[in-house]
């Protein structure tokens, strides 16, 4: 068997956005962001959203017209040539990788905060081992842990909303506008990671049911409701925190909460967290393993990963070999520097989804801000990630000049 089954409607491909996003985004990139831009945070959300909805839209109108696992490895491919589609899907597969492992720790640092960091990457890699089995049962199995994920999630922040909406006083001066245009972008371009999950839908094309109509309707819902719970928690945690306070905590939700009437939640809450986490990182798991089997199928990478399942129809030697890989670096690599990493790496991806679209011929506004969007945020992070980012895709592009003349 060398095609997968299409099973999942409109429903699941918006919930596997969701969990991607939701998990990655509200517990995690907040605090690096308000660290770069203070109350500018607000701002750089939404330029992040901006750049994403530009993304999403010419996703979704390429997964229509080639709905195949892959993504954008799929659209560079056929739209500009086999090079730039390669150079897609290999920035996704490494930057993804990473975020898969920094959402396998961000998991045990909330499960076991208390432990050594030894003990924490053990945990960590049993999280992806658990999950990787999960997937290798099928990708329906998958859509139902994570509707599971999503909806906790949702209700936990709708009551921590609640809670900080009914704190005392905030933080004095808390709302200051201080606000630097470069770090705003830098705070974007951090955030953009939170946004990058309704990819997953992307690359999950051979496995959904009528992709020309599902794929474009499923990838701008997840994105509306992940702004808008972005949005609102933004808001409240620069109310109850401060830019300062925000910037200083790993932990921000959990800490705003402590400081209200409610403080008997905050457990929850971490708990909740850790569960965020677990279901952003059973979707990147899912989109990395597809985009590798997309490759390998295509001769770019080993030729035994294009295999799928005879019995659940999965492509179960990529999730084995994601699974090994990410349990691999949870316990060898600190992969706090992850988030920019991950982002110069999935911002070079949509900068190359934008140039495909834009092949298309028509309605050409979107990719063409998208495709600037995409640039300016990916050379606005971290000096580091915009520097390693850059090693690993020409890292990648040396591979496909060295293996050129085999493929010939």
């Amino acid at each position: 068997m060398t095609g997968l089954t299409r099973r999942l409607g409109t429903g699941d491909a918006v919930v596997i956005g969701l969990g991607s996003m939701i998990g990655a985004g509200v517990f995690a990139a907040f605090a690096p962001a308000a660290r770069a831009a203070g109350v500018g945070v607000l701002a750089g959300l939404a330029l992040a959203a901006v750049v994403a909805y530009c993304n999403a839209t010419s996703s979704a109108r390429l997964a229509a017209r080639y709905p195949e696992s892959g993504g954008t490895y799929v659209y560079g491919r056929e739209r500009l040539g086999p090079f730039w589609g390669y150079l897609a899907g290999w920035g996704f597969v490494v930057g993804k990788t990473a975020s898969c492992a920094a959402m396998a720790l961000t998991v045990a640092a909330y499960t076991a905060p208390g432990a050594g960091r030894f003990t924490q990457s053990l945990v960590a890699a049993a999280a992806v081992l658990a999950l990787t089995a999960l997937n290798y049962r099928g990708v329906q199995r998958s859509v139902t842990v994570t509707k599971v994920i999503v909806t906790v999630t949702l209700v936990v922040l709708a009551a921590a909303v609640v809670a900080l909406a009914t704190a005392g006083a905030p933080v004095p001066g808390g709302l200051t506008p201080a606000i630097d245009a470069g770090g705003v972008l830098q705070s974007a371009g951090l955030l953009f990671f939170a946004f990058a999950g309704y990819a997953r839908v992307a690359t999950l094309g051979e496995e959904v049911r009528d992709p020309a109509r599902t794929i474009p309707r499923a990838i701008p819902i997840a994105l509306g409701i992940t702004l808008v719970v972005y949005a609102v928690v933004a808001v409240f945690l620069l109310r109850q925190l401060g830019p300062a306070g925000l910037a200083s905590t790993s932990d921000p939700i959990a800490t705003a909460i402590a400081g209200t009437s409610w403080p008997a939640i905050t457990p929850v809450v971490r708990a909740a967290a850790a569960l965020a986490a677990l279901g952003a990182l059973l979707a990147l798991v899912l989109g990395v393993s597809r985009t590798t089997f997309a490759m390998a199928r295509d001769g770019h990478l080993p030729a035994p990963l294009a295999a799928v399942h005879p019995r659940f129809a999965v492509p179960h030697r990529a999730e084995v070999a994601v699974g090994v890989v990410v349990a691999a670096l949870v316990l060898v690599t600190d992969l706090r520097g992850a988030i920019g990493f991950s982002s110069f790496a999935v911002l070079t991806y949509y900068a190359i989804a934008n140039a495909s679209a834009w092949t298309l011929g028509t309605r050409r506004v979107v990719p063409v801000v998208g495709l600037i969007g995409c640039v300016v945020l990916a050379f606005s992070l971290p000096l580091a990630s915009v520097i390693s980012g850059a090693a690993v895709l020409a890292v990648g592009a040396v591979a496909w000049v060295a293996t050129s003349g085999r493929r010939r």
